[in-house]
């Protein structure tokens, strides 16, 4: 499967971004009554990232509108995928916690089974690089196998960007 990028809205040039990633089980396919408010939700939650301030980036799968196509673990239908970039942690807190998304989040439990372990990574990647799905399954790996550091960390366990003077 070809893994197209979605570009937002132009942004400041600086020397690290915040990628992020997020699994979940979803209880039924996605063709089913169960998943039917989400999938009619998917589209203006999208869009609604895409015009926030500090996006940068989302993969999509081959139909080029979101990733619900994108299978992680093989054929398993059930495992859906999301990854995206953002100018900080900030801007992606103030999308998944201060916008509309806050609405659909709290819905989730409708729609995906309880996860035991971690399913969202973030970590800080340089400006214009574009995360691959392998690479962000290693990092929810990472954070599942020695919890957070600056390698795979979570929204309760920050690690500030690598300053540029750190990379030299």
């Amino acid at each position: 499967m070809t893994i197209e990028a979605r570009r937002g809205h132009a942004v400041p040039m600086t020397d690290s971004h915040l990628a992020q990633v997020n699994i979940g089980r979803i209880v039924a396919p996605l063709d089913s009554p169960e998943l039917a408010d989400f999938v009619a939700l998917q589209p203006e939650i999208n869009a609604l990232a895409d015009q926030s301030p500090g996006f940068v980036w989302r993969m999509v799968d081959a139909d080029g509108m979101d990733a619900t196509g994108i299978r992680p673990a093989g054929n398993d239908a059930l495992l859906l995928f999301n990854c995206s970039v953002w100018e900080s942690v900030e801007a992606l807190q103030r999308f998944t916690y201060h916008s509309d998304h806050l609405r659909v989040l709290s819905r989730r439990r409708e729609w995906f089974r309880r996860m035991t372990e971690a399913h969202q990574a973030l970590w800080w990647i340089p400006a214009g690089h574009r995360p691959t799905v392998d690479e962000a399954m290693e990092r929810i790996a990472m954070l599942r196998e020695n919890g957070p550091g600056p390698q795979a960390f979570t929204f309760r366990a920050p690690y500030p960007a690598p300053s540029e003077a750190a990379r030299l």
